[in-house]
C-alpha cells in the first residue's frame, strides 16, 4: 500500500505556519493523571514570538492538572470553513510538551503583552495567580491540508 503522506514542501510548511498564525483557540489533548484517558480541552491560543503556540492557561483547568502531571499534549489549530465538507478543510496537529511561564519569569511581561494583542479579552484574568502563560514546545506535527494533502512535519518546517 503506498503511503498518503505526501514529501513536505514549501506549500505545506506555509499552510502550516498560516494556520498558526491565524489561530485563536484550538484542541488541546493531554492525558487525565487519574484514569490515564485521553483529555480534550478547548483553549484560546496566539502564535507566539517564535511563531509557536502560546496559551494562557489556569491552574485551576482538568487540562493544566494534566500537563503538570504530564506535559506531553498534542494541540490542532484549524477551523472548517462556513460550506463544504469541514473535513476538506485543513488542519495542523502539533505535538510537542507544554512549558509555563509564570509572572515573574525573566520572559513573562513581553510574552504576556503579545498574548494581550491577540487576546485582549484576557486582560480580565491574566493577572489573577493561578493563570500562566504556556507555550508549546513543538516535537513534531502533522499536517492534513484537505482531501489528499497529508504532511509529516518537523519543528524547523513551522519557524
Amino acid at each position: 500500500m503506498t503511503s498518503p503522506i505526501r514529501p513536505t514542501d514549501d506549500e505545506a510548511r506555509q499552510l502550516a505556519r498560516d494556520l498558526i498564525q491565524k489561530a485563536r483557540f484550538g484542541a488541546l489533548a493531554v492525558l487525565d493523571p487519574t484514569s490515564g484517558a485521553p483529555l480534550v480541552s478547548r483553549i484560546a491560543v496566539v502564535p507566539g514570538l517564535d511563531g509557536l503556540p502560546l496559551s494562557l492557561v489556569s491552574d485551576l483547568a482538568a487540562h493544566t492538572v494534566a500537563l503538570k502531571a504530564n506535559p506531553v499534549c498534542s494541540l490542532m489549530v484549524g477551523e472548517p470553513g462556513t460550506k463544504g465538507d469541514p473535513l476538506t478543510h485543513p488542519r495542523l496537529s502539533l505535538q510537542g510538551t507544554a512549558q509555563f511561564i509564570r509572572h515573574g519569569a525573566p520572559d513573562h511581561g513581553a510574552l504576556a503583552a503579545h498574548y494581550l494583542r491577540l487576546q485582549p479579552k484576557a486582560k480580565l484574568y491574566i493577572g489573577f495567580g493561578d493563570f500562566a502563560l504556556m507555550r508549546l514546545a513543538v516535537t513534531g506535527a502533522f499536517l492534513n491540508g484537505g482531501f489528499g494533502k497529508a504532511f509529516d512535519l518537523t519543528p524547523g518546517d513551522l519557524t
